[in-house]
């Protein structure tokens, strides 16, 4: 791939970006998602190589040009030193052929810090070179916004707003994001769902005239570099194992928006030895029902014991649809266009047999299967899990052979779920020290209806000034 002409959008007529381009548009002009032009061959590498090595490794062949590859190096060195492990994203065994992959040793104890800590940086680093400011907007269901915050707080070309939705995720979500006072930060609570908050931002980057003048910025999963940098942990967990040449090994994703299982399609796709796929779904189960119809149907948002999945429009999905078109962005906007307005969206049953049934699986778990699990897990093993590891735990058993290996990704540190963790054991997980006096902190936040002209007029006053 070149620099010039790296990605393109699922929707077919945006123009062609490089990576810093698209790293700073997010959402493609023309209402799509960016991919590489080109999918390049990554290959495995050695099983002892520090995480951040691997990372500058596996980011260069879709960086290209845009970026020197000792300074993208150095900001992935400088991104995965703020890690309380070593290894970064460290295996946990459970039994045989069954491990956890610990991705919530970073600032926030969530998996989205391995792409935001080295996405802030990429930020800023494309920023100060260009001499231009950007204000990023996102919408979290709850675990994005924390860790974005945290890793663009000391941005200095970063203004930021954040929406997520009103009484629908953690105390201790809300307050890692409500107790940042960086002037550069800003949070909103919205009066709706995760999907709502993320139909906000979308209908802001939509409007043309308002994105160019502010400058908009995605920090979602829509931005291209955040699936990218989720790839490396599928690459370095086999390389953990040592399975780089024998069986496949499986991974099992608690899932809502897509994003992180499509980082694994992706990993699959470029070369790691990933097995099958397995997508766990909480009460919100749009993707186990499309797994079991070949039909995706977008139903009300339930609240769950496991918020962060609490969604109903995987929005990373297109992505994976435009692959399945044969990289047809015509027919994949008319298929988005149609669900956005019936919310069904069919697949044929050829498409589906070759793109989906050989790769995914897919399992929705209860509330009270969840907290179940998490009461055996700390039974068997001693072990304190969060309830989307959970989720992701009894995806594994109801999909996975026994001796299939494989790997199911613990997405949150226990202590940001302490209450259902508490109810499931009887033992109330503690924060680390870093965070210990997170509840005497103050809080500052902002409360808005569900109204795109409400948030627009926000975002406007809050980054006047910057």
């Amino acid at each position: 791939m070149t620099s010039s002409s790296q990605y393109i959008s699922t929707r077919g007529t945006a123009p062609r970006l490089g990576f810093n381009d698209t790293l700073l548009a997010g959402l493609a002009s023309d209402g799509g998602l960016y991919v590489p032009e080109e999918w390049p061959s990554v290959k495995h590498g050695s099983t002892d190589a520090p995480f951040a090595q691997r990372a500058a490794e596996i980011l260069a062949p879709f960086v290209g040009d845009d970026i020197d590859s000792h300074a993208l190096a150095a900001m992935c060195r400088d991104a995965y030193a703020t890690f309380r492990d070593s290894h970064v994203a460290p295996l946990r065994e459970l039994g045989d052929n069954r491990w956890l992959l610990e991705l919530f040793h970073g600032p926030t104890l969530a998996f989205k810090d391995v792409a935001l800590q080295l996405v802030g940086r990429l930020f800023d680093h494309v920023l100060t070179a260009r001499g231009e400011r950007i204000t990023v907007v996102g919408a979290t269901s709850g675990d994005t916004g924390s860790a974005a915050i945290d890793g663009v707080k000391h941005c200095a070309n970063v203004s930021m707003v954040i929406l997520y939705p009103q009484g629908r995720i953690s105390e201790v979500q809300r307050r890692q994001m409500t107790t940042v006072h960086s002037a550069n930060v800003h949070t909103v609570a919205i009066d709706g769902s995760f999907d709502d908050c993320q139909d906000l931002v979308k209908a802001m980057f939509n409007d043309r005239a308002f994105r160019d003048q502010h400058r908009l910025a995605a920090v979602n999963s829509i931005n291209w570099a955040r699936v990218l940098a989720q790839v490396v942990y599928y690459f370095t967990a086999i390389e953990q194992l040592h399975a780089s040449d024998s069986a496949p090994v499986s991974f099992s994703v608690p899932t809502g928006n897509f994003g992180n299982v499509l980082s694994g399609w992706i990993a699959r796709r470029i070369g790691a030895n990933v097995g099958h796929l397995i997508v766990g779904s909480n009460a919100n189960d749009i993707l186990t029902r499309f797994f079991e119809t070949q039909t995706m149907s977008a139903a009300g948002v339930v609240p769950t014991l496991s918020p962060s999945m609490d969604i109903q429009v995987s929005s990373n999905f297109e992505r994976l649809l435009f692959e399945m078109n044969n990289r047809d962005g015509v027919a994949t906007a008319a298929q988005m266009t149609k669900f956005r307005e019936s919310k069904q969206l069919a697949v044929d049953a050829a498409t589906f047999g070759t793109w989906i049934r050989p790769v995914f699986r897919g399992q929705r778990c209860s509330d009270a299967d969840t907290l179940a699990k998490i009461a055996e897990v700390h039974r068997r093993h001693g072990v304190l899990v969060d309830p989307h590891t959970a989720v992701g735990l009894v995806a594994t058993d109801a999909c996975a052979a026994a001796d299939e290996p494989v790997v199911t990704l613990a997405t949150a540190h226990p202590a940001k779920f302490a209450d259902a963790v508490a109810q499931a054991t009887g033992e109330r997980p503690a924060l680390p020290a870093h965070m210990a006096d997170l509840f005497d902190r103050p809080e500052r936040t902002e409360r808005l209806p569900n109204d795109l002209a409400a948030v627009q007029r926000f975002v406007v006053s809050a980054t006047a000034t910057r």
